[in-house]
């Protein structure tokens, strides 16, 4: 069986599908990107779809559990570089990717990351100076 690799670029992962996806390789991917996740603290995942020309239901669906995983893991995912005959394809088929964030290309798929990571960063610098006062309370 065929794996999409994912690479580790700072806090974001990036896969970049480059074959049609079987059933099984999705499958892998859904499970090794999870694991990846949690193994590594990314806080974003960028999927690359530019070389996909077709897509059936199935890989429909696990791209929107790709990024309902992710979420849960704490981590943002954007699909990138989707073709237009995709697009149309997953709409036909009833599936409009609800919660799935997408962009035109790699480029502006990592400003959303960023985006999403400076929104969160504020969250956590808070919490820890929250619990740095806390600890150095005497009482």
């Amino acid at each position: 069986m065929q794996r999409i690799p994912i690479l580790q670029m700072g806090r974001t992962l990036l896969v970049t599908i480059q074959v049609d996806l079987q059933d099984q390789t999705a499958l892998a991917l859904q499970d090794d990107l999870a694991n990846k996740i949690q193994h590594t603290g990314a806080s974003g995942v960028l999927i690359d779809i530019s070389a996909l020309e077709i897509v059936d239901s199935f890989i429909g669906r696990m791209l929107a559990g790709i990024s309902s995983i992710a979420r849960v893991l704490g981590a943002t995912s954007v699909v990138v570089g989707m073709q237009p005959a995709v697009a149309i394809t997953l709409v036909e088929l009833g599936l409009s990717l609800h919660g799935v964030r997408t962009a035109l290309n790699v480029e502006r798929g990592m400003r959303l990351l960023q985006q999403a990571d400076d929104r969160l960063q504020p969250e956590v610098n808070e919490v820890s100076d929250e619990e740095q006062s806390l600890d150095a309370d005497p009482r």
